[in-house]
């Protein structure tokens, strides 16, 4: 049964019917070669065609639908609001399908971690409760209130993903889900392009702390915490630590050739070991993050143990694959400084005989991308990478400042090909870069040749 009626939405969007079909909605749909019956139709203007193009195509399979251009002819047995922004409409109902649940609802963002640190957290409560979380990279400005206007009567828990590359952005999302809960990861240069300075990245991160009363943050990251105490922040806050004793905090790190282990403790409660599958030293932090949260909202820590042990990770993040004796660690989704050199650390950890880093370019760096990529140069050789196969022109820029063999590649095609050629057994290979460099080409390549 649908969750979205008429009444819900003529009173979140202030529209006007037009033509009059379905009184319930099953969800709602940006896209009219996706959308399934009994779904709301949601045309969005982009920079290249406006989605009231595909109205009455949409509308063949979906049973209402959103406009702000009025229909030039009669529609029947549909449902056609009138708005005047269609994506505000959407933002709006999202916000009045929120605000009709007394659920809690928690916010995660940071530069690093916070699509891993998100499906932690719903597996977690997911062992106890029912949870509706953002899926993919669906965090922004419509892939959020896409995600919220799921919300059925059986949720019992929201965690939300929350991306941004410009400032205000935090803002106007938790203005959407008035979240009860904030999670901070870390701050780093991400997406600077859009802020200018990591000043301002930090400043749009904290926006969070206008509408949660509880916030998770990484005591490892003291510029994230200067920030937090030099704002007017009077909620609870609770710091997590794989260094120093803190509200929940790691102690007896081990990284194993495949995932991790440590003993977690409650500071002057409890504690437990954690072993998990996944693997590198941020997602002990990624770890750390969610469990404060769900530990937070009640979860016991056993459930918390469990749920960990029992996570696989997500695809395309630090992912590996075994090949005829050769290591593969495929983080190809995104790329930025600090991801980046958190990946190149685990390689350089888990090298038996030669550690080859393929890395395509760290996009939307603005003024400070060739003194990342440099520094990214200089990171290979201080961790003893071996080979070093740059993709695109910035990774050239990095290839300048290394000490060991270097193969460059104009693209991730051209780079598997080569990686496909100097491939012996036993190498650990890294793939990591923007997701614009389209590095899951480089295994497409190397699946086709071995």
């Amino acid at each position: 049964m649908g969750f979205i009626t008429l009444e819900d939405i003529l009173k979140a969007t202030g529209g006007e019917i037009l033509f009059k079909g379905a009184d319930v909605f099953t969800g709602v749909c940006i896209d009219s070669r996706k959308i399934k019956h009994g779904e709301l139709f949601v045309p969005l203007k982009g920079t290249k065609s406006d989605g009231h193009e595909f109205l009455l195509e949409a509308i063949k399979i979906g049973i209402g639908a959103f406009v702000s251009i009025k229909p030039s002819r009669q529609i029947t047995d549909k449902t056609i609001i009138f708005v005047k922004d269609t994506l505000k409409a959407l933002q709006d109902l999202a916000r009045f399908l929120r605000l009709k649940r007394d659920i809690p609802v928690i916010a995660i963002t940071g530069t690093n971690g916070k699509t891993t640190t998100k499906e932690l957290t719903a597996a977690i409560l997911g062992r106890s409760r029912r949870v509706l979380k953002n899926e993919g990279n669906l965090n922004n400005h419509i892939g959020l209130p896409l995600s919220l206007s799921n919300l059925t009567r059986k949720d019992e828990a929201i965690v939300l993903e929350m991306g941004a590359s410009g400032k205000g952005e935090i803002k106007q999302l938790c203005e959407i889900a008035l979240p009860d809960y904030g999670v901070l990861t870390n701050i780093g240069y991400a997406h600077i392009s859009g802020f200018g300075d990591i000043e301002t990245i930090r400043s749009t991160k904290l926006e969070m702390l206008e509408f949660v009363k509880t916030i998770v943050v990484n005591f490892d990251d003291k510029f994230m915490v200067e920030g937090i105490r030099n704002s007017n922040f009077n909620g609870e806050i609770i710091y997590y630590s794989a260094k120093e004793i803190a509200d929940v905090y790691a102690k007896d790190v081990r990284l194993h050739e495949k995932g991790l282990g440590f003993e977690m403790h409650i500071k002057g409660k409890e504690s437990t070991r954690i072993e998990s599958s996944i693997s590198g030293m941020f997602n002990v932090y990624n770890i750390l993050a969610a469990s404060s949260i769900a530990y937070k909202i009640g979860i016991p820590l056993k459930d918390i143990r469990e749920a960990v042990h029992t996570f696989k990770g997500v695809p395309m993040r630090l992912e590996y694959t075994y090949i005829d004796g050769i290591t593969f660690i495929k983080d190809m989704y995104n790329a930025n400084p600090g991801s980046v050199q958190g990946a190149l650390e685990e390689l350089s950890r888990i090298k038996k005989t030669r550690a080859i880093a393929v890395l395509g370019d760290m996009l939307e760096l603005g003024s400070y991308a060739e003194e990342a990529h440099r520094n990214i140069g200089r990171v290979l050789s201080k961790l003893n990478i071996d080979v070093f196969i740059a993709v695109g022109n910035l990774m050239k820029i990095a290839s300048d400042e290394f000490k060991g063999i270097v193969y460059t590649s104009d693209n991730a095609s051209e780079a598997g090909k080569i990686l496909s050629k100097i491939l012996r057994e036993g190498d650990s290979v890294l793939i990591k870069g923007s997701r614009g460099m389209g590095m899951e080409k480089v295994m497409e390549e190397i699946c086709c040749t071995v």
